[in-house]
């Protein structure tokens, strides 16, 4: 009797240590979530601030939101619409992206775009679809398959010399820009453009309606300037490719195209995120809408992913180009905190991990979150006027992975001033959870 009394006792203060020391772990997890949100409303509740600030920092493992402030709300992304890009490439591209569509009339070989950016990129060295095209006699292209403005909704019209605004079609070359680099000798790429480009300095660097460009004498670095795209220019380029005569189809003949695989969908994805890279961004959307269909359109990919892959989002963005380019665009910290924990449930760590740029190491980051250490920050940076936002995946000191999106809009202060605040609150969180 005396036994099964002390089993009895030696049972409930086990129970009772269970108890306390699971009441002991959740108070100091809500002891956790209480500093950081004291940090937040330390860094951002100021009443000096006159500008916009929605986070959401939450953890994946416990799905558990630790910060939710303004989280809900919309703001302009700017680059951080890449994230839903990023993901967009992973669910519609094939490892290996779609270069062209094509049939084969006995010894011609008739050629559609897919929208693949990397044919004849300055940066990507693929050349499996130029090996393939010129074992042919005679190419035949068809170019009317494009559905969209050359620019995107809500692009800034002042923009279309810039290096970060080409336009957009269905079979990009070069990356669409026209490169000029004076050391160590003057030189032009693609040469086809030679005869107009003018060693002068000019308020553009490109006349608005024609291929006319503009390099300052004194200038020492590599200029890029995209230039316009419209059909004859493309296929006088593929002409001076291929070295043949190319006909121009008003259509199509009857028959099941095939696809040509070519570049990596990974090295496009990672050059996208790590620099930025808004054409990439935009023909990533173009490539995935020729997986569903045979007109190519951004808008068209759009639709479809917010149908069918995010149609449960709390906040549906207005989402209207790959980049973020334009205004237009509205997305909530909530949303893009959804779509990064999808990736990082459906896709390998250490590969996702590698397309984004790291704090203190790679891309848009390298002089941003550096560690002693290891890295701790694997995010997109999103920058337009006035606004600044960073969205990815944090690893704190004690070995958990974070989700978080920081979205500033409309601030009068520089830029520095708001990745500084930003940084302090990343680091704080990164030793303290």
């Amino acid at each position: 009797m005396l036994n099964c009394y002390l089993t009895i006792v030696i049972f409930v203060r086990r129970i009772i240590v269970v108890s306390l020391l699971f009441n002991f772990l959740l108070l100091g997890a809500c002891s956790t979530s209480k500093i950081i949100q004291k940090k937040v409303d330390t860094l951002y509740s100021s009443a000096s601030d006159n500008h916009f600030t929605g986070i959401m920092l939450f953890d994946p493992d416990k799905k558990d939101t630790i910060v939710s402030y303004n989280s809900a709300k919309y703001f302009t992304p700017a680059s951080n619409t890449k994230i839903f890009t990023l993901y967009t490439a992973l669910k519609l591209l094939p490892p290996k992206v779609p270069s062209f569509k094509y049939l084969i009339s006995k010894d011609t070989l008739i050629v559609t775009g897919t929208g693949d950016p990397s044919f004849f990129h300055p940066i990507f060295k693929d050349s499996s679809a130029f090996n393939y095209i010129k074992n042919f006699k005679h190419l035949a292209v068809y170019l009317d398959n494009y559905y969209d403005p050359a620019f995107g909704p809500g692009w800034a019209w002042e923009d279309y010399d810039l290096s970060f605004s080409p336009e957009r079609n269905s079979f990009p070359l070069y990356g669409n820009v026209v490169t000029i680099f004076k050391d160590p000798n003057f030189g032009i790429y693609p040469d086809y453009f030679s005869s107009t480009v003018l060693v002068r300095s000019n308020k553009t660097n490109r006349e608005k309606s024609e291929n006319i460009f503009y390099f300052p004498p004194e200038r020492k670095d590599t200029l890029y300037v995209p230039f316009i795209t419209k059909d004859s220019i493309v296929l006088g380029l593929l002409e001076g490719i291929f070295k043949k005569k190319i006909n121009h189809l008003n259509r199509l003949p009857a028959g099941k195209l095939e696809t040509f695989f070519g570049s990596s969908r990974d090295s496009l994805a990672k050059e996208m995120m790590q620099k930025s890279d808004n054409f990439l961004a935009e023909q990533i959307l173009i490539m995935g809408s020729s997986t569903i269909s045979d007109s190519l359109s951004s808008k068209k990919t759009i639709d479809y992913m917010l149908d069918n892959y995010l149609n449960d989002l709390k906040q549906s963005p207005r989402w209207v180009d790959g980049s973020g380019l334009s205004r237009y665009n509205l997305f909530s910290p909530e949303s893009l905190v959804n779509v990064l924990y999808r990736m990082y449930t459906e896709y390998d760590e250490g590969r996702l991990f590698s397309l984004f740029a790291v704090g203190g190491e790679s891309g848009t980051l390298k002089e941003w979150y550096v560690s002693s250490t290891d890295p701790y920050i694997y995010a997109k940076t999103g920058s337009l006027g006035n606004n600044h936002c960073l969205s990815g995946y944090l690893k704190t000191d004690s070995g958990k992975i974070l989700l978080f999106s920081i979205m500033n809009n409309h601030f009068r202060q520089t830029p520095s001033e708001i990745k500084e605040r930003m940084q302090e609150f990343l680091a704080f969180v990164k030793v303290k959870y």
